[in-house]
Parts: C-alpha cells; structure tokens; sequence
C-alpha cells in the first residue's frame, strides 16, 4: 500500500512493546511515518530508535490523551493512510472478588473504549479524502468465554463486534475496516500465562502477518491459520462439550499490569 512513491503514514497504539512495536518496526523499516502512542517513555523511544516516528505518551483510555496525539500527528504527518489501534491489557479475573473490580473496568476500557479513542480523530479525515485503513486488534480469546478471563475474553468479543460494526458503517466511504483476531503472540503479556500456548507466533512473525492481511484489507482473519481451525471448532463445538473440556481450563495470572 503505497500512496503514488510517498512513504505511507501509519498511527499504532501499544507501540511501547510487544505487537505494537514489532508493527512499528516492520512499517518503518520499510520508511514508512510513524505516530507511535504508549504509556511508557523510555521503551516507546527504544521503539522509534532508527524510525521516522514521533512518539506520544498516551494511555488508550484517556480519550483526552488520544485525541491530543492524534491531531498532534495529523498536524505533523498528515491523515495517517493506516492506524492500528494494538495497545489492550490481559490479565485474569474472578467476578466475586472485590479486587478484580477494578482489573474489569480497566480491561474493558482499553480493550473496547481504546479501539474507539484510536479511531475516532481519524474518521474525518480519511473520509474527506475517500481512503485509509482501521485496524483493530481483537482475539481467538473472544470467540467462547474462558474461566478466569471474563474480562478479557468479553472485551475481545465486543472489540470483534464492535469492529464489525464499524466497517458496515464505514463501508461507502472509502475507509476499510480490518479485524485481526491473533492466537498466541510471544510478547510479554503473553510471557506470564503459566499453560502451554500451541501455534504461538513470535511477535515479528505475527507484525508480518497483519501488515499482509491489511494490505489485502481483508475484513476479519485470525493467525495462524491453525488457530483459526481452533477457533472454527470452538465456535461450533456444542456448549455442553465445551464446558466439559473448558471448565478446569488453565487460567490467566491475576495481578493487574501497571
């Protein structure tokens, strides 16, 4: 996706590390202008060394914060050809403990409110000039809820909803909409999970496979394509088997990432 030989811009949220920084790095070192939002400094700037990239310390949640970097870039760079919105928070829940109150309010925020605070301030833009891509990344882990992952699993099927949503609304308009739906990517919110995590993809390997997939502006894929067999099966695997095999299922670690 190349805009007549000028580099392509692209805005990624979650850029600090993990699948964000992998997409930063893979679209820059393709020159491409990067807009990298995240909540720490020092690592966000050890992902923009070497890149065209300005950086932005932003919390997805804040759509003060979001909306700031976005028109700050736009400013710089102009209306971004892509903006991926990759930045989400994993991390164990149990409703019935009062501390995890807060760990549910926030993965829910980041993981669905942050899609909508990354895309917002560009829809306006990309529609005046009939072209640009969203991409929002969900996860396998929506597809049937897991115990011990409310949070996380529920956020993931409404960001998966939601992104559907969102490309019918956004369908005329020039503007495609891409829902990436990854298995296990080896970043370090994935380093914690204490169970084995078959067909897991290094982050560099799944960075390649998104920017494919949003090259192609494919609507909803899910990588690798073992997992998306998995998925297949989960989806139509009747509920009581489901719950015979997933009821003692290993679960997510509990403590809420700062």
């Amino acid at each position: 996706m190349q805009r007549s030989n000028k580099p392509l811009v692209v805005f990624i949220t979650g850029a600090s590390s993990g699948l964000g920084a992998a997409l930063a790095r893979h679209y820059g070192n393709q020159g491409a202008i990067l807009g990298l939002t995240g909540r720490r400094a020092a690592a966000l700037e050890n992902t923009a060394s070497g890149l065209i990239a300005h950086c932005y310390i932003a919390d997805v949640r804040n759509v003060k914060a979001m909306q700031e970097a976005a028109l700050s870039f736009i400013d710089t760079a102009g209306t971004p050809d892509i903006v991926i919105a990759c930045a989400g928070i994993s991390v164990g829940t149990l409703t019935e403990v009062n501390e995890d109150l807060v760990a549910f309010q926030a993965v829910m925020d980041a993981n669905v409110m942050g899609l909508v605070h990354t895309f917002h301030p560009f829809i306006a833009g990309m529609k005046a000039r009939g072209a640009g891509v969203l991409c929002g990344i969900a996860s396998v882990a929506g597809v049937r809820g897991l115990p011990g992952g409310g949070a996380y699993s529920a956020s993931k099927a409404a960001a998966r909803v939601y992104l559907e949503s969102l490309r019918l609304e956004l369908k005329s308009s020039g503007i495609s909409v891409v829902s990436v739906l990854p298995g296990y990517v080896s970043t370090p919110m994935t380093q914690v999970n204490p169970y084995p995590m078959p067909f897991k993809l290094s982050a560099k390997k799944a960075a390649q496979k998104i920017a494919h997939l949003i090259e192609k502006r494919k609507p909803e894929r899910v990588i690798p394509w073992q997992m998306a067999i998995v998925a297949t099966l989960l989806r139509c695997m009747p509920r009581p088997i489901y719950d015979r095999l997933f009821e003692k299922a290993p679960r997510k670690p509990r403590n809420l990432p700062t």
